[in-house]
């Protein structure tokens, strides 16, 4: 059997610019830009990017959701509100810890874990 891993995450942007911003100043991630319509995450601990499109990644619509992990997870849900993402979830206890779930400007649902 082939070794075979989870490399590469690619999400759906509305509006890459402003979900780069945000990332930027909610997380200090950073981005290489391959044209106007994708841009590749740096920084955030699994290599991805967001490609341009009129679809969002929501629970609510069957998505995957991409887990972040925060040491901190009180200062990273308002870093979230600071850099203008939206609280969908605040913060509740689960199985093994604690998480809140956001959407960014392009209206896709992320998750923030911590012990």
């Amino acid at each position: 059997m082939a070794s075979v891993s989870i490399n590469y995450v690619e999400l759906p942007a509305t509006n890459i610019e402003a979900t780069k911003k945000f990332f930027v100043d909610a997380f200090g991630w950073s981005f290489v830009d391959y044209g106007p319509d994708y841009a590749a995450i740096q920084g955030a601990g699994l290599d991805g990017g967001f490609y341009r499109s009129e679809l969002t990644a929501t629970t609510a619509h069957g998505s995957a959701l991409v887990v972040l992990y925060s040491d901190a997870l009180e200062q990273a849900q308002k870093d979230v509100e600071k850099a203008g993402g939206i609280i969908v979830k605040p913060i509740f206890e689960f199985p093994g810890g604690r998480r809140f779930h956001f959407t960014c400007p392009s209206g896709n649902e992320y998750a923030i874990w911590s012990e």
